[in-house]
Formats: C-alpha cells, sequence, structure tokens
C-alpha cells in the first residue's frame, strides 16, 4: 500500500491539495522537465489524488518537487482532473500558505520555480500572500467567435500563465445560481475558440458587474475539465490587468479588485516590462487557509485507486 501525504488548502475558495511527501522521484533540470516526466510516467498518481473519490473536479493538485534554481523555496507542478496547469495563482497561494504551516518559510519574498517560469511569492505579516506572476499579454484584441446556441461573443486572448478567452458581454447574470448555464455556455465558447483556430486557449474567462464593494469587476472562470473557479483566479486576473493595461484602462501600480463568483477577491497590480510590446508583470494578492492534513492510501487492490476518470 502506498502513502502519499497531503496538505488542503483553499484560496479565495478554490481547493489546493499540495503533495508533501510519497510522491514519486522525478528525473529532470527543470521543472518544466519534470513535469514531463511526471506526465508520461505518472499521470495514473495524478488522478488518484485530485479525482473521485478521494478528490473531485474542482480539486487543483500541486506536486513539491525540488528547483533547479537554488534560489528558489520550491519547485512546484501543478495539477487537475484531467491533466497539467502552466501556472496556478490561486494554487501558489495555498502552496506558500501550505509551506508556512509547515514552518518551511516564514513572512518575506519567496522564489518559486513553476514549469513556465520563476514567480515571487511574498508572505505578508498579516497572512496574506502576494504573487508576482510570469510575464503577461494579450494575444489577440476583439476577436469574435460563433458560438451555438449564443451567437457571436467577443473577447480578448491573454496569456497569464495559462491561455485565457476573456469575454464581458455574455447575457447571462454572473450568480452561483446559474453556475450550470455558465459552464455550458463557457464549454461551447472555449470549443468555438479552439475550432477557430486557437487551441491552446483552455480557460474561459466571464466578466460582469461587481457584487462586493470596492471591487472592480465579478468573474466566471471555467477551467480545463469543466469545473469553475470558486476563486477570482489568480491566472486569470493577470489576463485580466494585460488586457486592461493594454487598453489604457488601468494605471500601473492602481489596485484592481477581482471577484469571484462566489464572493471572494484578490487584488492586482501590474508594472510595465514592455510598453510597447503590450507586455506586463502582474502582481496579485490574495488569503489562503489550510484546512486539512491527509495520508492518501493507494491499494492497487481498490477497483478506483487510480481515480474515477471522466
Amino acid at each position: 500500500m502506498k502513502r502519499v501525504f497531503t496538505i488542503d488548502s483553499h484560496t479565495g475558495g478554490e481547493p489546493t491539495r499540495v503533495v508533501v511527501s510519497g510522491g514519486p522521484e522525478l528525473n529532470g533540470a527543470t521543472v518544466a522537465d519534470k513535469l514531463e516526466v511526471f506526465r508520461k510516467e505518472h499521470d495514473a498518481l495524478r488522478s488518484a489524488i485530485v479525482n473521485e473519490p478521494r478528490g473531485s473536479e474542482v480539486m487543483v493538485g500541486a506536486l513539491l518537487v525540488e528547483p533547479k534554481d537554488a534560489t528558489c523555496a520550491a519547485g512546484v507542478i501543478f495539477f487537475n482532473n484531467v491533466g497539467y496547469l502552466g501556472m496556478c495563482g490561486h494554487g501558489i497561494i495555498g502552496v506558500v500558505a501550505t509551506l508556512a504551516h509547515l514552518g518551511r518559510l516564514g513572512p518575506g519574498d519567496h522564489r518559486i520555480e513553476t514549469p513556465v517560469g520563476l514567480v515571487t511569492a511574498t508572505l505578508h505579516l498579516n497572512g496574506e500572500i502576494s504573487v508576482a506572476n510570469v510575464p503577461s499579454w494579450r494575444a489577440q484584441r476583439a476577436l469574435t467567435v460563433e458560438v451555438p446556441g449564443e451567437g457571436p461573443v467577443i473577447g480578448d486572448i491573454a496569456w497569464g500563465g495559462n491561455w485565457f478567452f476573456l469575454a464581458e458581454k455574455n447575457g447571462h447574470e454572473l450568480t452561483l445560481a446559474n453556475a450550470g448555464q455558465l459552464t455550458d455556455m463557457s464549454w461551447r465558447i472555449r470549443q468555438a475558440v479552439n475550432a477557430q483556430g486557437f487551441p491552446e486557449v483552455d480557460h474561459v474567462e466571464l466578466f460582469g458587474p461587481p457584487t462586493v464593494p470596492g471591487a472592480h469587476s465579478r468573474n466566471f472562470v471555467q477551467c480545463p475539465g469543466k469545473a469553475f473557479d470558486r476563486s477570482p483566479c489568480g491566472t486569470g486576473t493577470s489576463a485580466k490587468l494585460a488586457c486592461l493595461a493594454v487598453e489604457g484602462k488601468l494605471a500601473e501600480g492602481a489596485p484592481w479588485v477581482q471577484e469571484s463568483i462566489i464572493g471572494t477577491t484578490f487584488t492586482g497590480r501590474f508594472r510595465w516590462l514592455d510598453r510597447a510590446a503590450g507586455k506586463i508583470a502582474p502582481v496579485i494578492t490574495g488569503t489562503a487557509f489550510v484546512n486539512a492534513e491527509t495520508t492518501l492510501l493507494l491499494d492497487d487492490r481498490d477497483p478506483f485507486c487510480w481515480g474515477i476518470r471522466s
């Protein structure tokens, strides 16, 4: 029987399950290299950790690995119910909260190596965590896609550590009660965007007016496995900041408070990396809470040992 020790947290309502010990030894110089080994040789373990019966479609896993860069506090590979994520903003916040819970780091700046680059997470004295994310930018402005049952939908394509299609006008109220309808519509939007020549887009972010005082916008974010993000989405907020920046709708250093579908918030800011190219360095601030320490038991006799895959 294999034992995997994990620590669960949530960031703005979105869960992160950090694999602390019991994971596989992964060859490879960089975290990106290790991700490819994990994908090719240990994908069943990914499924076992995050899928039912131990997890759920909304669970995001985070495997701690040795970073190539010795100045990093950790390396991390993010995964979900259907595959792998380049970066995960809420997940980095959860990882830092977990490492603090374990006594492995304290307040201050901590570099973390992800498959798509280095990020710096700052653990503040008040418990908030800020993530200086990878460079972000808008790749396509005002793309129109024909969505069955919806007609034309206009949105931007942007990179914030993952690829997003961001649409502000959608005709559906962004409420938790409408999550089923929003999920169905977002899935059809993604399929239309992919079919129109953007197969890399695997997240859809819909925007509407905020409901929380002080927030600038409310969002609904659909993740690659059809689950919706309970948090405001760190990489999605980074992509949104890139779009706002290039349109001149948000000043460098000014705060943008992004509200999630359940009413939690992240605060985002950016600085310009290359104004002419539209590239920014986003910083996302939020809070995570550790809520479980668990030893997962993997027994090959169990017909669902390696997860229920959709």
